[in-house]
C-alpha cells in the first residue's frame, strides 16, 4: 500500500511540474522582432500584464508589425515604435487598453512598456524599451499623474541592437521629434517557442 501511495504521490507530483512549467511557458511568450538593425527578442510577463501582453501578442499574430519603424529614439531614455509603416504613415488600431502600470513591473532598463497619449487609459499598438532606469515612468498613484507606463515585459536577447538604435543621427519628420534619420524597420516580429 505504501508503494502504491508513494508512486500516485510521484505521479503528482511530476504532473504537477510538469503543468506548471507547462504554465509557465504560456505565461511568458517571447516574441521575436527581426529588425534592420538585427534581432531582438522580448520575453512578455502574461501573469503580471495579462492585458498589455494578450495586446501584443494580437498585433504580433495579426502581422500589424511587419514592416513599421521604431519611429522615436531618444538616446539615454527609450526608442518607441509600432506605430507607424515605412512611409511614416500611422497604422489604424484596435480599441485603447486599460493602463496595468499598478502590476509591480518597473521601466528598468531593458523593458518593454506600452506608449500612451496624456489620457492614462489609452494605450493601443505602440510600445517602446527603456534604456536605462526610469522611475519618473512608475505608476505611484490611480491619477493623471501618477498612473505611469504599464510594463509588460523585457529585452532578453538583443539589447546590444536597442543600444545600437541609440547612435543612429535623429531628426524631425512629419512634425514628429527623434525620427531615426536612416529607417529602424521592424522586418517581422514572430511568437516563438
Amino acid at each position: 500500500m505504501r508503494k502504491i501511495l508513494l508512486s500516485l504521490l510521484f505521479l503528482f507530483t511530476a504532473t504537477t511540474s510538469f503543468a506548471t512549467e507547462n504554465k509557465m511557458s504560456n505565461e511568458h511568450p517571447k516574441v521575436k522582432l527581426t529588425t534592420s538593425l538585427g534581432d531582438i527578442v522580448i520575453q512578455l510577463n502574461h501573469e503580471k500584464a495579462p492585458i498589455s501582453s494578450e495586446n501584443f501578442l494580437t498585433y504580433v499574430n495579426e502581422g500589424f508589425y511587419n514592416g513599421t519603424l521604431f519611429h522615436r529614439v531618444i538616446k539615454d531614455f527609450m526608442a518607441q515604435g509600432g506605430g507607424f509603416d515605412t512611409s511614416f504613415k500611422q497604422k489604424a488600431t484596435h480599441t485603447e487598453i486599460q493602463n496595468e502600470a499598478d502590476n509591480g513591473l518597473k521601466n528598468t532598463r531593458g523593458s518593454i512598456a506600452m506608449a500612451r497619449t496624456n489620457m492614462p487609459h489609452s494605450a493601443s499598438a505602440q510600445f517602446f524599451i527603456n534604456y536605462k532606469d526610469n522611475s519618473f515612468l512608475n505608476h505611484t498613484g490611480k491619477n493623471a499623474s501618477g498612473w505611469g507606463y504599464a510594463v509588460f515585459g523585457e529585452v532578453i536577447e538583443g539589447m546590444e541592437i536597442v543600444d545600437k538604435m541609440a547612435t543612429e543621427p535623429t531628426g524631425s519628420r512629419n512634425g514628429y521629434q527623434d525620427v531615426p534619420k536612416t529607417d529602424i524597420v521592424i522586418e517581422k516580429a514572430e511568437l516563438i517557442k
